[in-house]
This record gives C-alpha cells, structure tokens and sequence, in this order.
C-alpha cells in the first residue's frame, strides 16, 4: 500500500538604486504603465501566518521594494489549504501590479498535483516575476527526546512505532513531504500533526506536546542557536554554513530526504510585462546586495542562482517554476500523496 505523502529571520537589505526609467510605447494595465509604476502602495500576500520564512523573507523583500520604488509595500498574511488559499487571492486579482505573492514551493509546484482537480488555480494564472531564496529544510526535534542524531530519531521511532507526532506549517506544504519522505526512506511511522504555520507548529515543539518537527532553516534557527529546540539534520546536499555542525540527511545515511525551499514573487498573469519587468529588475538588484546576503546566510538562506550571475529575472524563474512542477508531481504520484 502507497505511503500517503503530503508535501509541501529576519534579515535586511541595502545597496545602490537601481535606476529603471519610464521608455515610450510600454504597455498599459489599470490605467498605469511601468514607467508611473507604482502610484499607490502595493500588497504584498503571504500565503502562510506571520512568524515563518514565507513571512520573514516577504517583509525583508516588503522592506527593501518600498525603500527603491517610493511606495508602501504592505504584507498580508492569508494562510491556509497549504498556501492555496492566499495565492488564489492573487491569481484572481487584479492584474495592475498592485497585488503580489509571496509564492513558495508548495503552493507554487507541490500542490497541483497533490490537490488535483480541487485546486483554486493554475500554473497559467500566476505570472513569475522574480525568485528571492533557496533554503534549507532541517529536521529538529523537542529537547525532552532522548535522541541527537537523525540516526538515533530512527532507531528511536522504530522501537516506537506511532508513538512519535511530527510537525509541520501545514498539510501540503513542503514540509510535510519532507516528514514524509523521512517516513518513507527510513522505514518508520509517525503521526503528521500540521499546523497553520511555522509559528505555532514550534512552539509545540519547545512545548514537548509535538516531538519531531520539520521547518525552513531562517525561521527555526534562532530556536535552534538558542538551545530551544534540537536540530538534527539539514535536507541539503552539503551542509549550510548556517549550522555547521548539523549533518545533512545524506550523511546520516538518508540522500533519499532531499528537499530545498524557495520562494519567490508572481502577479496574476496578465499583469502588463514591463511592470513584470520593471519588478523582476529590482528582485534581481535586492538579491545581489552584499549587505542582504550576509545576513540572509547567516540564516541560512542561499541565493537564486538562476542566471549566470547568480541573480534571476522572470523568465529564469518562470522556467524553474515550470521545472519544480514536473520534479514535485512526480514525488506525489510515487508516494502515494494525499490530502484530507
């Protein structure tokens, strides 16, 4: 029988204007052209609750666009159904460049194919504008567990078979399917506890009532410095430099549990190209300040690495969106994945 998978700080940023001027003949949407844009202030949606990296890495992009472009933008946080239903609140609105998404692996490639015919959205409804971080996966578990490898977590799990919840931001995210991929390779069973965001799911976590959990590193980390919650493993190739010491899944004998976050900005999709363009440009010069990628690797965050020279621009994160879509449908259909 077919596992049933679900998938799915603060940092700040400077560097020099980038200077975008208005060019004749750009194209029109709600009475605005790139070169006027933005007139008003911009919202912002998360698709998660406030406290986790969706959150944290909007409202340091949130920071940055409104100190270049002399406007407010404004966070809004719109969680639920893995990040569906904030992103469905993009994908139907207006398409005048005032209303953006933090988009992130779940709700942007994981859930099309874990949700099926009962998603709200489609790939071609959401314009990709700029991709923001990669980040680790880690797996942490409670301090009370008397494990402090990813080995002994197994070991421990095996001889207690159900007797272990474990954590994430909420059903469908890739968090989820990456508890579930843990699951899967190594032989065990735990029982999936979502939560409606990192926020919550952690403080059950430092609580004991949750014992494993699985989050993006820039929101567990401070728990994890301060001593508040274990970490275990990280779910990348090599070790982040954010935590050195944490092995990666492969190294304790597990390659199989590789997952990389990211996330990114999109527009409903038939936001006018320049000011697509126009906002794909000032991603793209936030990514490359020094100052942003000092703090955000400290945290843990890697940068987009979508065009030679390591920044992104629309069209590369329109193809790497495209390309997670196929590689996450693939996992769901394997496993076996499933929402209730």
């Amino acid at each position: 029988m077919a596992r049933r998978v679900t998938l799915s700080r603060r940092a700040a940023l400077a560097a020099p204007a980038l200077a975008l001027l208005p060019r004749p003949g750009w194209a029109q949407g709600g009475g605005q052209g790139a070169g006027g844009y933005p007139a008003r202030p911009v919202r912002l949606v998360v698709p998660f609750a406030p406290a986790g990296t969706t959150d944290v890495a909007a409202r340091i992009l949130a920071e940055r666009l409104q100190s270049r472009m002399g406007q407010p933008f404004t966070v809004e946080n719109r969680a639920g159904a893995g990040g569906n239903i904030g992103s469905d609140v993009v994908a139907k609105a207006e398409p005048d460049g005032y209303t953006l998404l933090m988009q992130t692996i779940s709700s942007g490639a994981i859930n099309y194919t874990l949700y099926g015919d009962r998603m709200p959205y489609r790939p071609e409804d959401l314009a990709e504008v700029g991709l923001l971080i990669r980040v680790p996966n880690v797996i942490f578990v409670t301090n009370s567990l008397p494990v402090r490898t990813l080995g002994e977590l197994v070991a421990y799990a095996r001889a207690n078979p159900n007797r272990l919840n474990i954590g994430s931001s909420g059903a469908g995210t890739s968090l989820h399917v990456t508890g579930e991929l843990l699951k899967m390779e190594a032989g065990i069973s735990m029982a999936h506890v979502p939560f409606r965001g990192a926020g919550p799911m952690m403080a059950e976590v430092m609580a004991g009532r949750v014992e494993v959990a699985v989050d993006n590193l820039p929101s567990a980390i401070g728990h994890i410095r301060d001593g508040r919650l274990r970490a275990l493993a990280v779910t990348t190739r090599e070790r982040t430099p954010a935590l050195p010491d944490v092995p990666t899944t492969a190294e304790a004998g597990l390659p199989g549990v590789e997952a990389t976050g990211w996330f990114g900005i999109q527009a409903p999709a038939r936001t006018p190209r320049p000011i697509v363009e126009r906002l794909g440009a000032e991603i793209d010069a936030i990514v490359k300040e020094p100052a942003t990628w000092a703090r955000l690797a400290d945290l843990g965050g890697m940068k987009p690495g979508l065009t030679p020279d390591g920044g992104t621009n629309p069209a590369a994160f329109t193809a790497f969106v495209r390309s997670e879509i196929a590689r996450w449908g693939e996992v769901v259909r394997k496993s076996g994945a499933s929402v209730e």
